[in-house]
């Protein structure tokens, strides 16, 4: 019943500015503007056409506004019904009035995501664009920008599309041979069944994959600047941010909190954390700043450690913290380098190290470089990326449904159990985009590519 209500909202930022637009969508979408409208009739106007006039309270004639109607008739919307846009000024209490009087006559206020959720509902998008559009919409950076607008353009349905269909034949296939147990009749050709799950299961651990750089693109990753007191931490933050941000004292122990900040660098959003020194402590204040840094430390995706000389023994204080992260080993203060000024990073003990000056800016470009070359060289060069949770989440049981036909395969399973994890696998990959009816789906291949009987 919800879904057949007209509903209204404002669809520009609930702020005073130039315009303001107000959105309604339903079957009355229409008739409840044109009963407000005063210029054209409404009524006899094509779709996707723009109409010069005014709102007028119906009961008083007062004059509310003067607006522009912009009309979306016959299901050619965002939502798939009829939509009616009032571009008026921008104060916000025009726009209330406005909505006020659509709600008077008619409609009510929308929920939260309510018109794209009913685009999903209409068969204007499935799951993953409707979810798209959200990700569109918080885009901070070209990346995540280029990310949403391919996935809302059904760049990962089309992907799972062409997955699901190869597996919903082959299940189609498993399915007659089950109504044709007592003639032991084997539609599904294993050997080319083997193959397909395997190139599935390929191409699924490839979109797995993607997260990572995935969910950087889209969250920013965390890098923690970890060091004994004195290394130069907040420095470094100053000078990659190019701003005072941080205090920096030679006295040991200024840093007595983290301090975050994000910096784009080519498109990806690092948020880099000043940690306090790390030190043993009588100081209470200074020991709950050096127990925060460790928790930082847990959460970081890249640690850059830094150190004078060739005090690198807080590696190994931190070795059990530091596993399965990578750790930039930073000398800092190397003001007048020893080396030439364009050498690059090396791998030391498993840590990628290099000469520093967060005073002068001494080769802080290369670490820039290699912080975005680390993340972009994480993912494949599939055009698909995933940067959703859920999704990832749903491929992975997908992937796991396949392992166990496969595994399946190699023993010989009854067709039963194999159309089982069949069913499982398709579940989960439909779940990303909202297509989780399977039943039906083999029903309508057989029905559609099979002749039984006829």
């Amino acid at each position: 019943m919800m879904h057949q209500d007209t509903i209204v909202a404002l669809a520009t930022a609930p702020a005073t500015g130039a315009i303001g637009v107000i959105r309604l969508s339903g079957s009355q979408a229409l008739s409840i503007t044109a009963r407000l409208f005063k210029g054209k009739d409404l009524y006899k106007q094509a779709s996707h056409t723009v109409h010069f006039g005014a709102i007028i309270q119906p009961e008083t004639g007062v004059l509310v506004d003067e607006v522009v109607v912009t009309l979306f008739l016959g299901g050619k919307s965002y939502t798939g019904e009829d939509t009616v846009e009032i571009s008026g000024h921008g104060s916000l209490y025009v726009l209330h009035q406005i909505i006020e009087l659509c709600v008077a006559q008619g409609a009510r206020l929308a929920a939260p995501g309510e018109y794209t959720q009913r685009a999903y509902l209409n068969g204007k998008l499935d799951l993953a664009q409707a979810e798209a559009v959200a990700d569109l919409i918080a885009a901070e950076n070209k990346a995540s920008h280029q990310i949403a607008l391919t996935q809302m353009r059904g760049g990962i349905s089309s992907e799972l599309q062409g997955l699901r269909e190869k597996l919903i034949n082959f299940t189609a296939l498993i399915e007659l041979e089950l109504d044709f147990a007592e003639e032991d009749v084997e539609f599904a050709d294993r050997t080319a069944f083997k193959q397909l799950i395997e190139e599935i299961d390929q191409h699924t651990l490839q979109l797995i994959q993607t997260f990572e750089y995935g969910n950087a693109i889209k969250n920013g990753v965390p890098v923690a600047i970890i060091g004994k007191p004195n290394a130069g931490k907040s420095s470094l933050l100053n000078a990659l941010l190019k701003e005072e941000r941080a205090i920096v004292s030679n006295i040991a122990g200024t840093t007595r909190d983290t301090i975050e900040e994000v910096l784009n660098i080519e498109g990806i959003n690092f948020r880099f954390i000043d940690t306090a020194g790390l030190r043993e402590t009588e100081d209470v204040v200074e020991a709950i700043g050096v127990h925060k840094a460790k928790e930082k430390i847990a959460q970081a995706q890249l640690i850059l450690h830094l150190y004078e000389g060739n005090d690198t023994e807080l590696l190994t204080e931190l070795a059990e913290s530091l596993k399965g992260k990578t750790v930039f080993n930073l000398r800092n203060k190397v003001d007048e380098p020893e080396v030439a000024a364009d050498s690059q990073l090396s791998i030391e003990e498993g840590y990628i190290s290099l000469d520093i000056s967060a005073k002068t800016g001494y080769h802080l470009a290369v670490l820039k470089t290699q912080l975005v070359q680390l993340i972009k060289g994480s993912h494949s060069e599939s055009s698909v990326i995933i940067t959703n949770t859920r999704h990832k989440e749903a491929l992975v049981k997908a992937q796991e449904a396949l392992q166990e036909v496969r595994h399946g395969l190699e023993i010989n399973l009854s067709g039963d159990l194999l159309s089982f994890h069949l069913k499982d696998a398709l579940l989960h990959l439909g779940s990303i985009t909202g297509k989780i009816d399977i039943d039906r789906d083999i029903l309508g291949t057989i029905f559609g590519k099979f002749c039984i009987g006829k």
